[in-house]
């Protein structure tokens, strides 16, 4: 096995890795905001079931919970409700959305009440005073968090091999039935490219923001 193929076979593992971490940043997002505010709700039935819901998602290991999506339902149903690279995303978006939720809730609940009040006062209604006062202070305070949680989903994302996904350490690791054990060191320079770019990102974007003042 030469360089060139072994570099390949990573690459197409590394499209599959891609595909995960995409996916599961443009569902998680969304459905952690929808969770903080659950979590947040004067309803106090609602906010206790969804803190129960992310107390329990957040102490169970996501090889776990990858495992539960993909097999229980097939233990109580006959028949799995997804594939196995549905499965993957399913437990995946879950899991960090629960994450999510949190750190969204923890810059929400940073903004001062007087901001608020000021905005109401000059007429702003809630939603207004929501996406034009608050969402960017927020999104200058949670970035920093924000951004170790998808660094993490980055490496997170060879989880998805415990259910036979060929991402790119399964790639790596598929070469050992070859006497070959150097590639699975080499998927080490994928990942820092990977996160090296999401840094520079971060960074960027906390310059941006850096108008913002806590």
């Amino acid at each position: 096995m030469g360089f060139i193929e072994v570099t390949l076979s990573l690459l197409r593992g590394l499209e599959q890795t891609c595909l995960i971490f995409a996916l599961t940043l443009l569902l998680a997002l969304p459905l952690g905001l929808v969770i903080s505010f659950g979590s947040m709700s004067k309803f106090k039935p609602l906010a206790y079931l969804t803190k129960m819901f992310v107390w329990i998602i957040r102490g169970v290991p996501l090889m776990l919970q990858v495992i539960i999506v993909f097999y229980v339902p097939g233990f109580l149903l006959g028949s799995p409700i997804f594939s196995r690279f549905g499965s993957v995303v399913a437990a995946f978006v879950i899991n960090y959305a629960c994450y999510f939720s949190e750190i969204y809730r923890g810059g929400i609940e940073s903004i001062s009440k007087g901001q608020y009040e000021a905005a109401q006062v000059l007429g702003m209604s809630k939603s207004q005073v929501f996406f034009k006062v608050v969402l960017l202070q927020v999104v200058k305070r949670i970035l920093a968090p924000m951004s170790n949680e998808v660094i993490t989903l980055v490496k997170d994302t060879a989880l998805a091999r415990v259910i036979m996904i060929v991402e790119i350490i399964q790639a790596a690791q598929n070469f050992a039935a070859y006497g070959l054990i150097w590639p699975l060191f080499y998927t080490a320079v994928f990942y820092l490219i990977f996160v090296g770019l999401l840094t520079i990102f971060f960074g960027k974007m906390e310059k941006k923001l850096g108008y913002f003042r806590a």
